[in-house]
């Protein structure tokens, strides 16, 4: 059973939830490891590479962003001193949010390599002492995951929209066909995910690097028509935006968090790459290009107003607008694929973590770890990304409800990374709220500035990510309840071993596996079968799954063995957070002397529970009937576990809770 942040593994094609049959504990670690700030001989190559992964959401956010900065509801049209302001509060959202706070700071906490909201999580629960504390910090990582997944389902619709609408500026004709259009890219977008991105990967980081060269180019040739917008990098033009009305550069702020929403990713996909390829794209291309276009729509607006209606592709001249619609396209379709990957990630880390229902994964790639396909996930996004695009009908509109959710995960990712200064960095307070304040303070005034649109299209993240949070609470708490009822009869390993010899009938031939909960009391599928079939094993394994606070655990590291008497093992198997508990491949490498552990030589029995929600102390009755139902839409155990079907055996009880 599992026990938040671990979990247990064992389920049911009923209504079954498991008894103890496969626990994953949390081990806490308070190292850091696998840096990947070095620089090796094919740092350029990954830089490109992460081109193609990392950037793609940013990278895409200058199709929409300054438009949306100028809606007729701010009053300011293509008055000079907005549009510098504009500008100038982008370039140093950029430079401050994105530059400073994610790719010099956020990024040296990364946990043996890999980065995002949970592996930060993983490592600021390490870092603060006290059980209070790390549920602190726990809840907020939930809410900053959850929240994570309501941009999942924004940025494929907005992106790939206002890349379509660049249609409407070539052929106004055209633009009844925009939504349809948008749809059939979608949906196809999301059909090819079982079969991975290998096959196109490598295409990623060239197109992509070809789209920051086009920005890039197109920002040069109107900046220098007009040289004066320049003067934009003086900050002193952002603060008089709200010195001129306060009110209104409150409310700009939500349309500026538009180009800064990938910044999440930067950190999150920073396990694929390492610090220095990403840190190296950043500077080297991807800022550089991205201030350039954003600084050339400026310069576009102050020599023709006309243009605010889609500054970006105005810039094109027409020879250059349908292949910009094209490249643009295919840059959002990469922006996309991205964040869907970035789900499918943060989504097994989840469940390694036990705050989510055991899903399908499927491993895509037999080159790259992290490539992963969960159907579940895949179509809830589909039908989430499709619905938003009917309904919301233009980029413009989809910008009301964007950036609320990923500018709340911003805000909790600083409250984590100061923890982790405090914690695993040892720096003083004084240095961690000289450094962490300000960035709070400036991702809360964001978040704020978002928090205004929840009316007009914010709700829907918000929704969203509401119910992610209660589904991840529900089924850590529920996956407690379990395991203190199943706690109640618990049996003494040591008392067991002693006397299950005298009990038993006799002793077959093989090898049994139980997965086990806890390392110190008997599982209950054990107790089962002794009590039904009054036999045991020659061998019995006590198989206990840990799931630690690091990514990857190393091959040396994996098993830890002892031999208990009379035929039993006891064998730890450890996995990181970001892999699959494949346990027969585990246990092949255990080496036991006299053992053969092929996994179709052995047994494995599982646990399988009818769980019911009654009046015992425990959670509100409509949060047990949703933990019921999570229970039925898991993965069964042996699944999970990678265990051969025909090699399990399920043994069933109720549990109430």
């Amino acid at each position: 059973m599992a026990e938040s942040p671990g979990r247990t593994q064992a389920g049911d094609t009923q209504a079954g939830e498991v008894i103890p049959a496969g626990h994953v504990a949390l081990a806490r670690e308070r190292r850091l490891g696998g840096d990947g700030a070095t620089a090796s001989p094919g740092a350029g190559g990954l830089g490109l590479a992460a081109l193609g992964i990392v950037f793609g959401d940013i990278g895409t956010s200058p199709i929409y962003t300054f438009r949306e900065c100028f809606i007729p509801e701010y009053g300011h049209g293509a008055d000079p001193a907005y549009v510098l302001g504009v500008l100038s509060l982008i370039a140093w959202a950029l430079i401050v949010v994105v530059a400073v706070k994610y790719v010099l700071l956020i990024m040296r906490a990364d946990n043996h390599g890999e980065g995002g909201i949970l592996a930060l999580l993983a490592l600021a629960q390490g870092a603060v002492r006290g059980e209070r504390g790390r549920t602190i910090l726990i809840m907020l990582g939930l809410a900053g995951a959850a929240l994570f997944y309501g941009d999942s389902m924004i940025t494929p619709a907005i992106s790939v929209l206002s890349a379509i609408e660049g249609i409407g500026v070539a052929t106004p004709a055209l633009n009844s066909y925009i939504v349809p259009i948008t749809v059939a890219v979608l949906v196809a977008l999301f059909l090819v995910q079982k079969r991975g991105t290998t096959a196109v990967g490598h295409l990623f980081g060239p197109v992509m690097a070809l789209w920051f060269l086009v920005i890039g180019i197109a920002g040069i040739a109107e900046i220098a028509a007009a040289p004066r917008v320049l003067a934009a990098l003086n900050p002193a033009y952002a603060a008089s935006v709200f010195i001129a009305a306060p009110w209104t550069g409150f409310i700009v702020l939500g349309a500026v968090a538009l180009a800064i929403t990938g910044g999440e990713a930067l950190y999150a996909d920073m396990g694929h790459f390492g610090r220095f390829p990403v840190r190296l794209a950043w500077f080297a291309v991807v800022m550089p290009a991205l201030l350039l276009n954003y600084f050339g729509q400026g310069a576009l607006i102050l020599g023709d107003p006309q243009a605010l209606d889609n500054p970006f592709f105005h810039m094109a001249p027409g020879w250059a607008l349908v292949p910009l619609v094209l490249l643009s396209t295919a840059a959002t379709v990469i922006a996309s694929q991205a964040v869907i990957s970035g789900a499918f990630s943060m989504s097994r880390q989840a469940m390694q973590l036990g705050l989510m229902p055991q899903l399908d994964v499927f491993q895509t790639s037999a080159l790259t770890r992290g490539q992963i396909y969960i159907p579940q996930i895949n179509y809830l996004l589909l039908v989430a990304v499709v619905a938003l695009v009917l309904a919301f009908g233009s980029s413009s509109a989809l910008a009301a409800a964007y950036g609320f959710a990923v500018t709340g995960t911003m805000a909790v990712t600083t409250i984590l990374a100061g923890a982790v200064a405090r914690g695993v960095w040892h720096w003083r307070w004084p240095a961690v709220l000289a450094v962490m304040v300000p960035l709070l303070v400036v991702d809360l005034a964001l978040f704020g500035a978002n928090a205004l649109k929840i009316p007009s299209g914010g709700w829907f993240p918000l929704a969203i990510g509401i119910v992610v949070f209660t589904v991840m609470t529900t089924w850590r708490t529920g996956r407690r309840l379990v395991l203190a009822r199943v706690a109640e009869e618990a049996v003494a390993l040591p008392e067991f071993i002693a006397a299950a010899e005298p009990e038993c009938e006799m002793r077959v031939s093989g090898t049994a596996v139980f997965l086990t909960a806890q390392t110190d009391t008997v599982p209950l599928t054990l107790l089962q079968n002794l009590k039904h079939n009054k036999v045991l094993h020659r061998s019995v394994l006590l198989v206990h799954v840990v799931t630690e606070n690091v990514p990857y655990v190393a091959p040396e590291r994996r098993l830890r063995v002892s031999e208990l008497g009379h035929g039993f093992w006891q064998v730890e198997a450890h996995f990181g957070f970001a892999e699959t508990s494949n346990v027969p491949r585990a246990l092949q490498r255990a080496n036991l002397p006299g053992i053969d552990l092929e996994a179709a030589k052995v047994s494995f029995f599982v646990g399988r529970a009818n769980i019911k929600s009654t009046t015992r102390p425990g959670m509100v009755r409509w949060r047990e009937r949703l933990y019921v139902g999570l229970v039925r839409v898991a993965t069964r155990p042996a699944e999970f576990f990678r265990i051969p079907a025909d090699r399990v055996i399920e043994l069933g009880a109720e549990i109430d809770i």
